[in-house]
């Protein structure tokens, strides 16, 4: 019986260096997330092996996967039952963030290499962080794609300890096919998003 992926052999089996990944073509990208799709990649296969990087509190700036079920979620037009968040706030009862699945792959990329201007070092590493808040970016063009991405989630509704992505593997993270959403497709989610993003104040 064939060994199942843990969270290491995904990062590992699929490679992607920022760099070089944000000049890639829409081409591109589209063929990545079908050979992804077809490693039957799944959150959690995502969240299995590797305990050491499973945490139970978040830091604002460092990456994070985690199940979630939202409060008051049958009101909700849609959600994603598994984030992928920068956290930038934290709050009396959970915390404030980007969930990057709110975007499509190539914007996530384009949105990942804007916020790298506040990467606390150059090491990317374990210790790599991005040390923003909403007031720098807000209402800056560059960063116009974090709009549609910025969701509060309650601690008391997350329902997995946080899988915690170093930034080495950021890139991949962007690219893996493992959003959830619950009450629309990705694609009804990601058409909104780009409505928000080229909204006008």
């Amino acid at each position: 019986m064939a060994k199942k992926q843990t969270f290491r052999d995904v990062f590992e089996r699929n490679q992607y260096d920022l760099e070089t990944t944000v000049k890639k073509s829409r081409s591109w990208f589209e063929q990545q997330i079908l050979l992804m799709g077809k490693q039957q990649l799944n959150p959690l296969r995502v969240l299995t092996g590797n305990t050491e990087q499973l945490v139970t509190r978040i830091l604002p700036g460092h990456l994070y996967m985690f199940g979630y079920d939202a409060k008051g979620k049958n009101e909700l037009p849609y959600y994603d039952r598994f984030p992928l968040v920068f956290p930038f706030r934290k709050t009396p009862d959970g915390f404030i963030g980007l969930n990057m699945h709110y975007l499509p792959y190539p914007l996530r990329i384009q949105l990942l290499d804007a916020l790298l201007v506040f990467k606390s070092n150059s090491r990317l590493d374990e210790t790599t962080r991005i040390k923003y808040s909403w007031g720098l970016i807000d209402g800056i063009s560059r960063y116009q794609a974090a709009k549609p991405c910025v969701k509060q989630y309650l601690t008391s509704y997350v329902r997995t300890q946080f899988r915690q992505v170093t930034s080495k593997d950021w890139a991949t993270a962007m690219l893996l096919p493992v959003e959830r959403f619950i009450g629309a497709s990705k694609q009804d989610v990601w058409a909104d998003s780009k409505k928000i993003i080229t909204r006008r104040k």
